[in-house]
């Protein structure tokens, strides 16, 4: 898919990581953007919705250029890849953050078009994106992938299977992941968030405000989690100030899954 722009950014001491993070222009991706730039990291953020960029990102310091980006398709995937190269000559953190709007209902009440469509958003994004960019890690002598599950990858909740199933599948991936490329020193681990105030859960329970009526009662702290607390997280996975963290789970979920 085409650019919404691709600024280029000046060399950049070691300390300034490059970072590559899909499904930007969402509520966690947006904030996770936000908090790597502010960091001093240089960020290509990659989203399918083009106007959701161009709202996020179309005032910048520099430090962040908007590409769209259908990371289901494996030519976009290697495209934007081949795009965050050019600009900063290697890729040391992904976050993939894709996710989808998938319908709620039991596995008969979905369709399998439903299915593959949440499992092609949540799944097939992160092998793809990580399928390209691993080689460009390993050469470059290691680098932080984070895939962005949820506390519904450990635990289920009524008429979302498919959701369920795909946050759990991030979470055995990036175990999964952490053994095979540990000796390339890349570590992979899983970020899985209870309930975020974002767009995304607006729209499912109609505003925040049912959002929070139906959810917050179900996480210790009796509320919903600002995007910034799961950014603040992804901030800490993928510093090298933990760099003995690899193949791990990191709930963010306000003691969801402690009961």
């Amino acid at each position: 898919m085409s650019e919404i722009e691709t600024r280029p950014i000046a060399a950049s001491g070691p300390s300034l990581q490059a970072k590559l993070v899909t499904g930007a222009a969402g509520g966690i991706g947006a904030a996770i953007v936000s908090l790597f730039r502010a960091a001093g990291a240089r960020v290509l953020a990659l989203d399918i919705n083009p106007d959701a960029l161009s709202h996020a990102f179309g005032k910048t310091d520099g430090a962040v250029s908007a590409r769209c980006c259908d990371a289901t398709r494996e030519d976009d995937v290697q495209a934007a890849v081949a795009a965050a190269v050019t600009m900063f000559g290697r890729i040391d953190v992904l976050v993939n953050g894709v996710a989808c709007d998938e319908p709620s209902g039991t596995i008969v009440e979905l369709s399998p078009a439903a299915w593959d469509q949440t499992f092609a958003a949540n799944v097939r994004s992160a092998f793809l994106m990580s399928r390209a960019v691993v080689p460009l890690m390993a050469r470059a002598g290691g680098g932080s992938i984070i895939h962005i599950a949820s506390q519904l990858g450990r635990v289920g909740t009524a008429k979302r299977p498919a959701y369920c199933a795909t946050k759990g599948a991030l979470i055995q991936l990036a175990k999964a992941m952490a053994i095979d490329h540990a000796a390339d020193r890349i570590r992979v681990n899983a970020l899985s968030p209870g309930a975020v105030a974002t767009g995304r859960l607006a729209r499912r329970y109609g505003d925040l405000q049912s959002a929070s009526a139906a959810l917050a009662g179900s996480h210790l702290l009796q509320r919903l989690a600002d995007p910034t607390e799961i950014a603040r997280a992804a901030l800490f996975l993928a510093s090298d100030q933990v760099s003995f963290i690899t193949g791990s789970d990191f709930l963010v979920d306000g003691g969801y899954t402690a009961r």
